[in-house]
């Protein structure tokens, strides 16, 4: 990140996740919008970013904590926040509106990412405080007609999610267990056979965002251990990508071409690229 960019402060956010030490920013979120532009996330002071080649463009800034990003068909960005839910933001305006706060009006632990199905439904993460001593973490489902199906609710710390190139199964990164999760979509709300589909080695910090290629290779961000680990449609381990940065590679992204990733090395505020070997 730029440095006109940057504010070392002390915020709520870092009081709570970086025990009070001021941070300057947290990337997290990368996703292309159809032009094939990068967008990031900075969580700790709700901003939103565009970035091309090596210009950086401040698109929104709000109070919230947005964490995962795609890029709806419309263009329009959605967040999943903290502290607010689902929230869309124009990308043209800067202007953000809350999508969905609640459910039966009770409150979310915390929305941490989400990936967008072909189908018009939204999927996402509600993780919260919660880990291996509290598994009540959260898979929603947000359909296109407003209808909501909690898929799972005994998740160790759900994080990143992506689906398959059919888009029938779900990945889902259990940052506390150091696993990721798959399981098959169905028309309703009825979860069977949730399979540990890969685990990473243990460490201080687990699985975090996830991506997925068109020949259904998973991507596994693990800021554990400064890396990313690519594993195949079976889950055999393939490749480590290691960080040249900091340790906290926290999500990643495929170029639209596929040939390389991006990861956000969210300890130095730095976008990282990777060439991708191909399957």
């Amino acid at each position: 990140m730029p440095d006109r960019f940057r504010r070392l402060q002390r915020t709520e956010w870092a009081d709570a996740n970086r025990s009070g030490e001021p941070v300057d920013c947290f990337l997290e979120g990368p996703c292309y919008d159809a032009q094939g532009r990068l967008h990031v996330v900075d969580i700790p002071y709700g901003r939103i970013f565009r970035i091309e080649g090596d210009d950086w463009t401040l698109v929104a800034e709000y109070p919230g904590w947005p964490n995962g990003l795609k890029v709806q068909p419309d263009g329009r960005l959605i967040a999943a926040d903290y502290r607010n839910g689902l929230v869309r933001i124009d990308p043209a305006t800067g202007a953000t509106g809350v999508v969905l706060q609640t459910v039966m009006s009770e409150s979310f632990k915390g929305l941490n990412d989400l990936t967008l199905h072909r189908d018009g439904s939204i999927l996402f993460t509600d993780q919260g405080q919660t880990g291996l001593q509290d598994p009540t973490g959260r898979v929603w489902r947000l359909h296109a007609d407003g209808r909501i199906d909690r898929l799972i609710a005994t998740g160790p710390s759900p994080n990143g999610l992506v689906l398959n190139t059919a888009q029938t199964h779900l990945y889902v990164a259990m940052t506390r267990s150091c696993e990721v999760w798959r399981f098959l979509l169905r028309p309703d709300a009825v979860v069977a056979k949730a399979q540990c589909f890969a685990r990473v080695p243990a460490g201080l910090v687990g699985p975090d965002g996830l991506a997925m290629d068109g020949a259904d290779r998973l991507y596994i961000s693990n800021p554990g251990h400064g890396c990313i680990w690519i594993v195949d449609p079976h889950g055999v381990p393939l490749y480590r990508v290691q960080s040249c940065a900091g340790r906290m590679t926290t999500n990643c992204a495929l170029t639209p071409d596929e040939r390389h990733l991006v990861i956000t090395e969210s300890e130095t505020g730095t976008i990282l690229i990777a060439e991708v070997p191909r399957p």
